[in-house]
């Protein structure tokens, strides 16, 4: 039992059941007993662990990409940003980088809406020029070189489960005083319009009403000079029910702890690439592929030659996680935005796989 789950019952009492998307919402940003309000849930002493608390080398990699992105284009007068910058590991990791690199950008705007995760970053990137956005379309205008890792799993999602007549939405309602999940009556939804023809009845489709506009804002910014990287687990088509739950590193009920455990979904990148309208998207890259393609299996190897015993094993098992097929190399994939007509950033620079 939670504060926030008495309040979500309330709610679903008088309003009737609620969608995941709304759920998602509440739970995760809820401005008193939101997930991401309360804690810093990144880490071994938190609930999951994202690929910049794994190892240096992953910022190393993307700081690098933008760096040379960025050279590619003449070394337009561009700034840093990210969204969902988590403790600011990632940042801390590219500024660090990228500090040799003559007149590279060094202002930083972070999108974040959590103000426990604000004095986090704060404390991370001490000494650094950082600026702070709520959302998306609050960033500058102009060239930017953008990170994104791992904030697109986070937007709320709804879930439709294909009908003989239709589609039904899944939603939350109350069993008995719980939480429980249930299937509106079947409807026509024109958003999976386009879905008919690869799915079949009992198929579950997810969609994520924010992402489209939040890319396009990317987009628009991209458009204007510089280039973003995504990087998060999912596909290229969304299928499937991906709705899952984290607390302390393990898997649980999504609807148990309201506001005490992680909720995220895959990420569907056919649905981000065809938002981002303005700009020219690559083809979506495993993760483990990207990485190689910009060399972290040597800097794996330079970093090594330093180390010895357990530090040396921690090492070898950090480029094995980010990297191998059977860790992250494989679920988790990476698209790049550019403006149309300049060079692809390395990594992305060959032909990929979706």
């Amino acid at each position: 039992m939670t504060a926030l789950r008495d309040l979500l019952a309330r709610q679903i009492a008088s309003d009737g059941p609620m969608n995941l998307a709304d759920y998602m919402q509440q739970c995760l940003l809820h401005p008193e007993h939101g997930y991401y309000a309360t804690r810093d849930p990144f880490g071994a002493a938190g609930d999951f662990v994202t690929a910049p608390e794994i190892s240096q080398m992953f910022g190393e990699m993307l700081g690098l990409c933008l760096a040379q992105a960025w050279m590619d284009q003449g070394r337009p007068d561009a700034y840093l940003a990210e969204l969902g910058p988590g403790r600011g590991t990632l940042m801390k990791d590219v500024l660090r980088a990228t500090a040799a690199i003559p007149d590279f950008p060094r202002k930083v705007v972070l999108v974040e809406a959590s103000q426990h995760l604000r004095d986090v970053q704060t404390d991370t990137l001490s000494g650094a020029d950082v600026e702070w956005v709520e959302h998306v379309s609050a960033l500058p205008a102009g060239p930017v070189l953008l990170l994104a890792n791992e904030f697109f799993d986070a937007l709320p999602i709804r879930q439709f489960v294909r009908g003989t007549k239709g589609w039904s939405e899944r939603r939350i309602g109350l069993h008995d005083g719980d939480l429980t999940l249930g299937l509106t009556e079947d409807m026509r939804v024109d958003a999976l319009s386009h879905r008919l023809a690869d799915t079949g009845v009992g198929d579950v489709v997810e969609l994520c009403p924010t992402a489209a506009p939040i890319m396009g804002e990317l987009a628009d910014r991209v458009a204007q000079g510089g280039a973003g990287i995504i990087v998060d687990y999912g596909d290229w088509r969304s299928l499937g029910d991906t709705f899952q739950a984290v607390e302390n590193h393990s898997p649980v009920d999504p609807l148990a702890s309201p506001g005490h455990a992680d909720l995220t979904a895959h990420v569907d990148f056919e649905a981000l690439s065809n938002a981002a309208t303005a700009c020219h998207v690559s083809p979506m890259t495993p993760q483990g592929m990207f990485l190689e393609r910009l060399g972290i299996t040597q800097r794996a190897q330079a970093l090594a030659e330093n180390l010895q015993g357990a530090k040396l094993d921690q090492h070898i098992a950090a480029h094995r996680r980010l990297t191998h097929p059977e860790e992250m190399g494989s679920l988790f994939k990476a698209i790049t935005l550019t403006p149309r007509g300049a060079p692809v950033p390395p990594g992305f620079d060959l032909a990929s796989s979706t």
